[in-house]
């Protein structure tokens, strides 16, 4: 680890300025931390990242990422924007993208705070004043570790995800820039949801925000979050982290809808840690992306313990979706439930890849594991990749795991009830994915609908 004034001047030889440079160095890492005022051992903590993630290597194993090439991607966009409470602020082009995808439209609905980010920074984040007043922190990251230092320096990518963890991990601590902060204080339950949606508008872009949530002892709360990109013809890469800590019988769902463009490597990071009665729920959906590999992970710490994860994948025409989710069983009488769908067409790959370790000692536990694929045709390949490790004998564990291909049947009765080929595999896939549609807010289900449907008759078409 070199001394930090030695960094400091040669980040400022380089004279950056914030150019977008392709490629990561570490003047760059310096230059962002130095354009956000951060304190040195958030400098420190990224520099250190930054060689960890040099030293470690690729994922040898699931989707390809040869195509993916780190040394041509922007690290760091900063939007000619500043984080802002009104949207009337927010500049015309930035407010018009976000408009089209329904914020803050969002914030008129049912909803206790919003935040927008834009390429690499926060450029809107509310939150509802009787919140406020109960002492729930609902910011962007880099205002909450201003803010809140003591908390932030505690719990980011310290306990739960640390940037040994892989290679992204790391690459993540390194750059890492916006994203949600969250605290709900002891006894809160913050019964309205709180979202954030995540924008990468940039050619040959990264985003890498960050994800801390806090939920005190006895408190509840609902976040959502949506991303998305445009399609260019050149990759981009998403490698944000989320952190969830579940205190002492408190209880968190973390619902999550990412529809990146065809052209994104999606490497996301999600992992939470439930303390004793503690429960954590995971709804995801992901459509997006030429590669996504994510494995949302719950840490079962406490006895009593509780983590459910539903999750849906779609893979359309050049697309690798690998995804599924990893639980440890550490205390006692804890219990989880899996329940993943992929679908998959026109060539594309849906893979489910999960993981259930139980620790001895872990007596009582209950784990049930659901894994199934659907083929929309003969082009397409969908797999099960699950893997269990039990190192205690009093529990009860249990898998499935269905893979098929739509029937020529069923296909046929549909259509001889008037329907055409296309609204038959929509019906199909609907009832298909039905289990996973109920458990997302109504917004969030008709949106995941249409978009399934829209990818639907671009295929059939």
């Amino acid at each position: 680890m070199q001394d930090l004034n030695e960094v400091y001047t040669k980040a400022n030889k380089e004279d950056l300025k914030f150019k977008s440079p392709e490629g990561l160095t570490e003047g760059l890492i310096v230059q962002i931390s130095k354009d956000k005022k951060e304190p040195e051992w958030m400098l420190k903590k990224r520099l250190d990242a930054f060689e960890i993630f040099q030293k470690k290597e690729m994922p040898k194993w699931g989707p390809s990422l040869e195509e993916l090439d780190l040394k041509k991607i922007h690290y760091f966009m900063k939007p000619n924007a500043k984080n802002s409470q009104s949207w009337d602020e927010v500049p015309e082009e930035i407010k018009n993208t976000f408009e089209r995808l329904g914020i803050p439209e969002a914030e008129r609905k049912a909803l206790g705070g919003v935040g927008a980010q834009y390429e690499s920074e926060t450029i809107y984040h509310k939150l509802k004043e009787d919140l406020e007043k109960k002492g729930v922190v609902f910011l962007d990251c880099d205002t909450a570790l201003k803010e809140h230092e003591d908390l932030f320096k505690e719990y980011f990518m310290t306990k739960c995800v640390n940037p040994n963890l892989h290679k992204f991990a790391a690459l993540h601590a390194a750059v890492w820039s916006g994203g949600t902060f969250i605290y709900i204080p002891k006894n809160v339950k913050v019964d309205i949801p709180l979202q954030a949606y995540f924008r990468m508008n940039a050619k040959k872009g990264g985003q890498f925000e960050h994800t801390l949530i806090i939920a005190d002892e006895g408190s509840e709360l609902h976040y959502i979050e949506g991303c998305s990109a445009p399609q260019y013809s050149e990759y981009s890469i998403h490698a944000g982290c989320v952190e969830i800590y579940v205190k002492k019988n408190a209880k968190v769902r973390y619902s999550s809808i990412e529809n990146w463009s065809k052209n994104t490597f999606n490497l996301n990071t999600k992992r939470g840690i439930v303390e004793e009665n503690g429960v954590l729920e995971w709804v995801n959906g992901n459509l997006g992306s030429n590669v996504t590999m994510l494995y949302p992970c719950s840490i079962l710490l406490g006895d009593n313990s509780k983590t459910d994860y539903i999750g849906i994948a779609y893979a359309g025409k050049g697309q690798y979706q690998d995804t599924g989710c990893k639980v440890y069983h550490i205390g006692k009488n804890t219990s989880s439930t899996v329940l993943s769908k992929g679908i998959s067409l026109d060539g594309g790959t849906s893979s489910y890849r999960g993981l259930v370790k139980i620790n001895q000692g872990a007596k009582k536990t209950k784990s049930s594991v659901r894994c199934d694929g659907l083929m929309l045709d003969d082009k397409s390949t969908s797999m099960t990749i699950p893997s269990m490790d039990v190192q205690e004998s009093d529990v009860e564990v249990a898998h499935e795991a269905a893979i098929g291909k739509v029937g020529e049947e069923d296909l046929f009765y549909l259509m001889s009830r008037g329907l055409s080929e296309e609204d038959a595999l929509k019906m199909i896939v609907s009832g298909f994915i039905s289990p996973v549609i109920k458990q997302l807010p109504l917004e969030y289900a008709v949106e995941l609908n249409k978009l399934i449907e829209l990818e639907i008759e671009n295929s059939v078409c």
